[in-house]
């Protein structure tokens, strides 16, 4: 088991820069998710970890070691792909002891390290099988007992889940999730879906155009996000966001009007509030616009409504039912509502709330 630290870390490509200045310790047994967009730079910055990418600059260490200038295979490291990187030509039970031949581990330990994988994975009864021969979550279950049979320090998970039906996304990121516990091994993975961060992380690192926006637990994140890329990024559906002006504590913008905000902001600024944080009224609240479309989500309904260019959603009830074009009016608690600096998009925290938990604490103009 290892701790990690990338210290000053940059990964450029001539004047093109794909990861910059990335600081980041890693607790042993901690289980870390990179989250961001495509071309944000977190499999980039995996790939360094692993030493498949050379690094421009900065330090790499497992534990006290800078791995740096160390080949791939001296890391221990296990790294689970998004295409699985099986051998059709083996059986499951020849791709999990692949790794055990190439490291030269003694033969007689083989079967024992092999079948305690893949009982881990539930994969017992599937041993003579071919790749062909498996569903994408089986072969995804391959490759997982083929990292752990290694017993590596680290695991390296990079999009693992991308190519599984919705379904089998579900059931197998509880089954790594639960393997994790178990194996207690330091953990990266790196994923689009905040749903999959939200869900495993012990804290993740939201990137953006190779640089880290925010690092913090999954609730701090959500709750407290350090600027507006970070709260479009997180939630289903994401924070609206709404660009308007504030003065005496009064918010307003096309269709919309909040009162009880902090009183030392004026100008310009972008307002953020979470879906679940509304509540629709029969009669005139703090926004008031016509339905722009309606979703059923068997738990809840979703409304869209325009409000100064933006469409915002609505969670409503899962019996609420209207046309579009029908004029709705909601109320929003003024302590739930986020502000970011209309041109920096940096968070806007006066109070101590959010900044306890590492978010960027910017001054009230």
């Amino acid at each position: 088991m290892a701790s990690i630290h990338l210290k000053n870390v940059c990964k450029r490509w001539g004047s093109v820069v794909g990861v910059n200045n990335f600081n980041l310790e890693i607790a042993d047994q901690e289980f870390i998710v990179l989250l961001g967009p495509s071309g944000c730079g977190k499999s980039t910055t995996m790939r360094m970890i692993a030493g498949l990418e050379s690094i421009s600059g900065g330090e790499i260490l497992i534990g006290d070691r800078v791995i740096n200038d160390l080949e791939p295979k001296d890391r221990d490291i296990s790294m689970v792909f998004q295409s699985y990187g099986l051998y059709p030509n083996l059986t499951v039970y020849e791709n999990i002891r692949f790794p055990l031949k190439v490291r030269k581990v003694p033969r007689s330990e083989h079967h024992e390290r092999i079948m305690e994988a893949a009982e881990m994975v539930d994969l017992t009864e599937l041993l003579e099988r071919r790749p062909a021969e498996l569903s994408g979550g089986q072969r995804q279950r391959v490759a997982l007992g083929r990292a752990i049979v290694r017993e590596p320090t680290v695991f390296l998970m990079d999009e693992p889940l991308s190519n599984l039906d919705a379904k089998l996304r579900v059931t197998t990121r509880a089954e790594i999730k639960n393997l994790q516990h178990r194996l207690k091994t330091t953990t990266i993975y790196v994923t689009h879906d905040q749903i999959e961060a939200m869900t495993l992380a012990d804290r993740v690192v939201v990137m953006n155009q190779g640089v880290v926006q925010q690092v913090g637990t999954p609730t701090e994140i959500y709750d407290c996000p350090a600027n507006a890329f970070v709260a479009s990024f997180i939630g289903s559906p994401a924070m609206n966001l709404v660009s308007g002006d504030i003065s005496n504590g009064v918010f307003s913008a096309e269709n919309m009007r909040i009162e009880g905000l902090p009183t030392d902001i004026s100008g310009k600024v972008t307002l953020g509030f979470r879906a679940e944080d509304v509540e629709l009224v029969a009669s005139q609240g703090q926004i008031n616009a016509p339905i722009y479309t309606l979703e059923l989500l068997g738990d809840s309904s979703m409304v869209a409504v325009r409000v100064a260019n933006e469409l915002v959603n609505l969670k409503a009830p899962k019996d609420y039912r209207a046309n579009i074009g029908t004029d709705v009016s909601a109320r929003i608690d003024p302590s739930l509502c986020k502000l970011f600096d209309h041109e920096t998009g940096a968070a806007i925290y006066t109070s101590a709330d959010c900044a306890a938990v590492g978010a960027p604490m910017a001054m009230a103009t």
